[in-house]
């Protein structure tokens, strides 16, 4: 089976700082479970509920879910066993051909929205806070890459171009949904028609606009050191999965209306991309144009505006599917106890991704390019269900995400609760405080030495 490059998990999503929420940490001085006051004098640190071992977890399930069904789709796509004609055996798994790597980024964005507000963005100091976190989040994430990609194994790693795609989120943190749809739209349409008029040789042959100023062969689809345009994962064309991902996740994903239209929206999209590509594609006005060949094929790893609108709609489909399938209920929690492995890989994707790729290197590349079945990924399955269960079942946290949510502490400190004070302060002495008086000083009886005596 022909090796897509690899995704990444993304980073786990941290519970929105909300003050009053259910996240917040009651100020000094207010009883447990009271929300934080005016009187608290600085703002509120949350502690994120679910990364704290012993406590009830507010993570959505499902998300975790669909990220672990991306990240062991990636598994597939990179150990997956093919034919003599290089196709996916059996043939069912060219489903994981390209739409993990979508379902990823789409995932990202709805991280993003978790940790910046939810259906409520941040807004002053705390949305300044948020975006300097995810850029010093996508700083490390661009390092950790570079360190997979030293590893030499044949996989394209995603960590660079994916940190280019966290920046690229940071204005529109704020911005209303139809801002943010309106971005993805530009850059699941435009993006790649103007890319392609620049990297397409003409229909007579000519060479393209980068071909001569480059000298690569047409179509261009890779320059050194550019993560925008081409490479296996050109920002400007992936980033319409994380805008989309931005805007769903500021949206109630726990309402079961909201899921079935995501159900609903992402098959018609799916369906009307892949059903119209093959459409265009029987067109002979089509196909004499390498341009608009490009622009009308679905293949895996294209991105041709007809791919990613295809991929999108995948994405949303999957996603909303399993928020209903593990809503709150007695179906809904039977539900997540199956899915419970699967959901564990999605809560430490990071790690599963990044342990996968140093498994490869140890093992030997051939175990990539020369799998004679299905057995090795079959192995790498197993064993990472297995442990990321274990591991948050009696842990927590997975050790890259912990690493990498410390290294963001460290660089961004959460602001400090300050205790407030007993009472207003007195204009002429120290504050006053509210509570009953306290007890008169003792004065001792009788007559004391040195004092004159009683007349």
């Amino acid at each position: 089976m022909t090796s897509p490059p690899a995704q990444p998990g993304p980073t786990q999503p941290e519970p929105p700082e909300r003050s009053g929420g259910p996240w917040s940490s009651p100020a000094a001085g207010q009883p447990p479970g009271a929300a934080p006051t005016a009187s608290a004098g600085a703002p509120v640190e949350e502690t994120p509920r679910a990364l704290t071992p012993g406590r009830r977890s507010d993570r959505l399930t499902g998300i975790d879910v669909a990220r672990g069904v991306a990240v062991l789709g990636m598994f597939v796509a990179h150990l997956g066993f093919s034919d003599e004609w290089g196709d996916p055996s059996p043939s069912w798994l060219v489903l994981f051909d390209g739409r993990s790597s979508a379902l990823f980024a789409f995932l990202a964005g709805v991280s993003i929205a978790l940790i910046t507000g939810r259906t409520t963005p941040h807004e002053g100091s705390q949305l300044r806070r948020s975006r300097l976190r995810i850029a010093v989040r996508a700083g490390l994430l661009w390092c950790l890459g570079i360190a997979l990609i030293m590893l030499g194994t044949p996989v394209l790693i995603i960590l660079p171009a994916y940190a280019v795609m966290f920046l690229m989120t940071l204005p529109f943190l704020r911005a209303r949904v139809p801002t943010v749809l309106g971005a993805a739209a530009v850059t699941a349409v435009i993006s790649p028609a103007l890319i392609f008029a620049l990297s397409t040789e003409g229909a007579d042959g000519s060479p393209s606009f980068l071909s001569t100023l480059t000298g690569a062969g047409d179509p261009v689809t890779y320059l050194p050191m550019d993560v925008f345009a081409t490479g296996p994962y050109p920002a400007l064309i992936f980033s319409a999965y994380v805008f989309t991902g931005l805007a769903v996740g500021r949206s109630q994903l726990t309402d079961i209306a909201v899921q079935c239209m995501m159900v609903a929206a992402g098959a018609g999209m799916a369906a009307l991309a892949w059903g119209g590509s093959l459409l265009l594609l029987s067109s002979s006005t089509v196909t004499s144009s390498p341009y608009l060949t490009r622009l009308a094929t679905g293949e895996a790893h294209d991105y041709s505006p007809v791919e990613v609108i295809g991929n999108l709609g995948a994405a949303l489909a999957v996603t909303g599917l399993l928020l209903m399938l593990t809503r709150p209920g007695m179906l809904g929690r039977i539900i997540s106890v199956v899915l419970a492995p699967v959901a564990a890989v999605g809560a430490m994707s990071l790690t599963a991704y990044s342990g996968h790729l140093v498994a490869i290197a140890i093992l030997g590349n051939d175990v990539v390019w020369y799998p004679d079945s299905n057995g090795v990924l079959l192995w790498f399955i197993g064993i990472t269900l297995v442990v990321c269960l274990l591991w948050r079942t009696l842990i927590g946290r997975g050790p890259l995400e912990w690493l990498l949510g410390r290294a963001v502490a460290g660089i961004v400190p959460p602001p400090r609760t300050q205790r407030p004070p007993a009472g207003p302060p007195s204009p002429t002495g120290p504050p006053i405080h509210h509570g009953p008086p306290p007890p008169p000083a003792w004065r001792p009886q009788g007559p004391q030495p040195g004092s004159p005596p009683p007349t």
